[in-house]
């Protein structure tokens, strides 16, 4: 004989055992308790969550013979009758595979019949699923039930039921439960049935799982059957450093490697696209992840790391990926594509990248520099093939090795006059070129710090910078050395920042050491032409779009083709 699988043999029997639905639960209770069932119920919500469970506990209390609390007695021979599927006061219907108008007629036929309990119980599952015929059946026997007809409906999608019967029902919504009861839960099912479980492997589990009570207890007899090791889960996060680090070597190796696991194309999409999902949220309301507080700040660094721009365009990509996978006749395909264009510039056709490549090529061509060469990614000796993630890798161990920025010198105790001169200026340049260069040069966390401050002006041989509050004047003191480390770059000396708090009068009571910085002068009001007066410019004085080209880039050649 087989054995029952974990998430038969500890589904909830009571409504105290169903977890992360007090609400539905609660509300089921006191209409039991106050004989106040409704005669028509929806319940919608993601798979697992317990919507067909706590049908059958509600068919149980309805006509159980010894209630308590609103809670089924489980002993009675009604109660374990509707446990063995066996009890002919409950009837399941699946209507995924019934959903014809046959099907509904003889449901109704049958309904009005007697039944031995005093309530005759109807659960369809899945009742999204139903023809527009089988719905408007359905509808009349919900508009006059009779009265000892209670009808329960559920569905993971309740926006496809018809809004004439949603109006009929009283609609309850189900809900992924909270990593912390999931992983509560979880840790007393495995010592209850004895299953070894170590915290790797438990992560793995809750992740897996993703908060539906039964794919997470699915997933853990998974880690039971393979003797208590971690789930072979894709790793998403190599996606993420993919983006980050511009490496589309690395995401297709990811993909191959989830082939070979027997990952289909459309799944694993859907995959990296709920993940940088959890990213998202994870920069923008941070409450909303749905995940354990180790996970979750490890999400949060790699969205910040990738930035809000980047992962919403990401997302949107993977999206139009999902939607052209529907036909097409090899998905893999597709998802490599998205991901050569997601982590390669000069693959992607995008209108923000192609802007974030020019500017890239202006700042290099002013600096007198050439574009890197893109770097062979290594090889892995122990398969001949190129490394996960090898570029990126070379990368960052080719930065590790260049030799590290020397540290400032310290102060002489009393400088010369030359000196503080080359500082003034050093410090007048650095205001000059805030906004041009300073800003442009720095990193997108440090520059979407710095994005919502305001350089006052030079005070005191620094660069006067003024942050909207206090909380943001402690995140820029975080970058403070990243900052001043391209100040030097960019002004050729050692340039300390002075961080305050904006107020709205400092304008107004500056000292008179600070150099304020330039503003536009407003351009002069428009005066009134003479339009028989305007004649055509010379033809020599016409710029051609070459000779335009050639002023913005200059030291450029146009190469014909």
């Amino acid at each position: 004989m087989a054995t029952q699988s974990l998430y038969r043999r500890y589904r909830p029997r009571r409504f105290g055992e169903v977890k992360g639905q007090e609400h539905v639960v609660r509300a089921l209770r006191n209409a039991v308790i106050h004989n106040r069932e409704g005669q028509a119920y929806l319940f919608s919500g993601p798979r697992g969550t317990g919507k067909t469970t706590s049908a059958r506990i509600l068919a149980k209390v309805l006509n159980c013979a010894n209630p308590r609390d609103g809670e089924p007695c489980c002993e009675c021979e009604s109660c374990l009758a509707v446990e063995l599927g066996t009890s002919y006061d409950v009837h399941e219907l699946d209507a995924a595979s019934n959903n014809g108008v046959d099907a509904m007629r003889d449901l109704i036929e049958k309904a009005s019949l007697g039944t031995p309990g005093r309530h005759k119980v109807y659960i369809l599952d899945e009742v999204h699923m139903l023809s527009k015929a089988a719905e408007a059946t359905l509808l009349k026997t919900l508009e006059e039930p009779p009265p000892h007809v209670v009808f329960v409906l559920a569905t993971t999608d309740p926006q496809k039921v018809a809004e004439t019967i949603r109006s009929r029902t009283q609609h309850l919504q189900f809900h992924l439960l909270p990593m912390d009861v999931m992983e509560a839960h979880i840790r007393w099912l495995a010592k209850d049935a004895g299953i070894e479980l170590s915290d790797e492997a438990l992560q793995s589990v809750l992740r897996q799982g993703g908060g539906s009570a039964r794919d997470t207890v699915s997933a853990l007899e998974l880690v039971a059957a393979g003797g208590g090791e971690a789930l072979d889960i894709t790793p998403l996060d190599e996606f993420i450093e993919a983006f980050i680090e511009s490496d589309p070597g690395r995401a297709l190796t990811v993909v191959a490697q989830a082939m070979q696991q027997g990952r289909d194309a459309r799944s694993l999409t859907d995959d990296i696209v709920r993940h940088l999902r959890d990213c998202f949220l994870s920069l923008m309301a941070p409450e909303l992840v749905q995940l354990p507080v180790q996970r979750a700040a490890e999400v949060s660094a790699l969205a910040s790391r990738l930035g809000a721009a980047a992962t919403v365009r990401a997302m949107e990509r993977l999206g139009e990926m999902l939607v052209e996978m529907r036909h097409a006749p090899d998905p893999r395909l597709l998802l490599e594509v998205a991901l050569v264009q997601l982590t390669h510039p000069l693959a992607s056709n995008d209108t923000s990248v192609l802007l974030d490549r020019v500017g890239r090529l202006e700042q290099q061509m002013a600096a007198g520099t050439s574009p890197a060469a893109a770097r062979p990614a290594p090889v892995d000796p122990t398969t001949g093939r190129a490394a996960l993630g090898g570029r990126a890798r070379t990368t960052t161990q080719t930065a590790a090795a260049a030799p590290a920025v020397a540290p400032e010198p310290e102060p002489e105790p009393e400088a010369k006059p030359e000196q503080n001169e080359v500082t003034s200026s050093a410090v007048d340049r650095a205001v000059e070129l805030w906004g041009s260069e300073v800003m442009s040069s720095l990193k997108s966390l440090p520059r979407a710090i710095y994005a919502a401050t305001k350089v006052v002006g030079a005070r005191e041989g620094m660069v006067a910078v003024a942050a909207p509050n206090e909380a943001h004047r402690l995140k820029c003191e975080q970058h403070r050395s990243t900052v001043e480390a391209v100040l030097l770059k960019v002004t050729g000396a050692p340039v300390k920042l002075l961080l305050s708090v904006d107020s709205k009068d400092s304008g107004s009571n500056e000292s008179d050491n600070v150099v304020q910085m330039k503003r536009p002068i407003a351009p002069p009001a428009d005066e009134e032409v003479d339009i028989e007066g305007l004649v055509d410019a010379p033809p020599e004085t016409v710029l051609s779009p070459e000779d335009r080209l050639q002023q913005a880039f200059p030291g450029s050649q146009i190469i014909r083709e």
